[in-house]
Parts: C-alpha cells; structure tokens; sequence
C-alpha cells in the first residue's frame, strides 16, 4: 500500500450523521424521468388514449381519464427538461411530488383537470460509485439515503477478498479518507453514513511487517488476522535466535503520519528480559509497514544500540512511553 496522501483526513470528517437525508424522491441533472398525464373532458394529450388509471393510484382520479404516456424525459446538465405546451423548466433539487404540482399548474390553462405522475426510471443524483475489490461494481442508487458504509457493500455484493486484507477509500466532495473494512465490523462508530455522490473503493491491499537483525526468521510476514500484537509478532519471527540474538534489544521502527501529511520516525525499545515487558507487549498493537529488529548480542551491547538508535531517531519510546498508549 502506497503512502496516505496528504488531502487525506480521518474518518470522523465524514461522520455527518446529524445532516438530514436528502429526499430520495430528489431530482438532479443526469436523472431520467418517466411523466404521465390524465386528463378527463375536452383533452390535450389524450387524443386517441384508451381510459386508463394508474396502479396504486387513488381516488381522486377520474376512471374515465384518458393517460397520455411520454417518451423518457433527460435531465439536462442545466437542470431542465423541455415537457410539451410547457416548454422548458427547470427541475434539479425538487422532488417528483413538486414537479407533479409545477406541471399541474402550467397544464390547467390548457387542459380540463390535468392530473400529472412523475417518477424516476433512472436515478443518478440519490446514488453513489462503489468498485474495486466487490462483486457487483458500479452505480449503486441508495434506496433510502439512509444506508452505511457497510450497507451499500452488502448491496453491491460483498468484498471478494479476506475482510483484514481490505482497504476502504472514501472520496466525498473533494475530501478523501481511508481506513480497514475490518474496522467497520468491529468498531460501529465507523460504519459512516453513505451520501449522494459519494465515490468508494475496495482496495486488497494485506497488512504486514518486517522483521530485520537477529530474529529465528528474517521475512517480510502478512498479518494473521486483522490485529496484531507485538507478542504475536515477535512469536511468527521466530523470538530472538538462541545464538545471536538479544532478547533485551528489541525494536519496532515505525513512521507516525502527522495531520499536516508528513510523517515522523519513531522507536519503541523493549526489554523483553523484564516481566513487564512481556505483559506490554500484548498490548502493544503492531500496524501496517512496522519493522520489528531484534539485536545482535555478539556484536552490539543493548545499551550502544540504544545510543545509536536514539542519534538517528527521535524520539526514541521506551517501555515507559509506551505503557500510556
């Protein structure tokens, strides 16, 4: 996985869930919209029509109404959509119930009672992009506008690859965010709400670490499952080689992404000869692109390492800086 580039911010930009969801019955340029219009007595349209009702309708239509059924109507990029004996008019941000009444309203100057029905065949402004690693990619319309983060990949069919390997990228009005879709099942309060015109993307992109010096393995190892903890870490590398490792020098190296973008070194020393250590280092949560280097007894003391680290790194975090986080 790539560097997070600096446009980057925390999920937490994205948890508006206070914002009202816009109506689904919302029109926008790019919709396609399906209008019928009833008409009863002396009629514009409905010249030739058989009387017709509308499933689902109620009452107030008259049942010998004569529907005149119009080609798919386009909403251009202005906004607008061109009715006949209207003329052009504009519809982007009104619902259907609104559209309905507007076109009601120019229609009664020249037809008896027109009654009007609106609907949306194809709907882009109440949708979002969802691809990359799911079954179903593409234009996903949110039902309700209402749906999670988890809800609209469960619409589009799921990831395709292990859930700890998956990488989730969000783009919302110019802002963007990334975090692990096994975050979401574990951690509620990221399971954000979805909005119109949202971009998502599933990325396989595995976590692992490094281990580097005289470890029982030297290896690039993939995370197990989605959390990893030093202990578990340092147990897959095989612990300290009996013959040339140091149990008291052991490292993780480790690059701490800033909120300005950039991004700081720092070293986590244990001393995994002292009690302690052992019950730390199962708290100690291991993250994507650590580097867990463990001493050479033979030809580096801990203390002179120590020392070297600490001229190359700041700062350097020792047991005690790292029972507080």
């Amino acid at each position: 996985m790539g560097d997070i580039p600096t446009s980057v911010r925390p999920v937490s930009v994205f948890a508006d869930d206070y914002t009202p969801p816009a109506p689904t019955e919302l029109v926008g340029p790019g919709d396609v919209l399906e209008i019928a219009v009833y008409e009863t007595g002396v009629t514009l349209f409905g010249a030739g029509s058989s009387p017709a009702i509308a499933a689902g309708s109620s009452s107030a239509f008259d049942p010998a109404a004569r529907a005149e059924r119009f080609p798919p109507f386009r909403v251009s990029d202005s906004g607008t959509i061109n009715f006949p004996f209207v003329g052009e008019i504009a519809v982007a941000g009104r619902t259907t119930d609104q559209l309905e009444a507007q076109l009601r309203r120019e229609l009664r100057r020249k037809s008896q009672n027109p009654q009007v029905l609106v609907s949306i065949a194809q709907g882009l402004t109440n949708s979002i992009i969802i691809g990359g690693d799911v079954r179903s990619p593409g234009r996903l319309v949110l039902p309700t506008n209402r749906e999670s983060l988890s809800d609209v990949i469960a619409l589009a069919g799921g990831s395709t690859g292990e859930i700890k390997d998956i990488l989730v990228r969000i783009q919302r009005a110019g802002t963007f965010g990334e975090f692990r879709l096994s975050d979401i099942l574990s951690q509620p309060e990221q399971d954000i709400r979805m909005f119109p015109s949202d971009r998502v993307m599933l990325v396989r992109a595995p976590q692992s670490f490094s281990v580097l010096g005289a470890a029982g393995r030297s290896d690039q190892i993939p995370f197990p499952a989605p959390g990893l903890s030093l202990a578990e870490a340092v147990a897959l590398s095989g612990g300290a080689n009996p013959n040339a490792g140091d149990p008291r020098a052991i490292f993780v190296f480790r690059l701490v992404a800033e909120p300005d973008g950039t991004q700081t070194p720092k070293v986590y020393h244990f001393n995994m000869m002292e009690a302690s250590s052992f019950i730390l280092s199962q708290r100690f949560a291991m993250r994507d692109r650590d580097v867990l280097y463990i001493g050479n007894a033979e030809a580096n003391q801990p203390t002179k390492l120590v020392q070297i680290i600490s001229q190359l790194f700041f700062p350097l975090v020792t047991l005690e800086g790292v029972i507080t986080r």
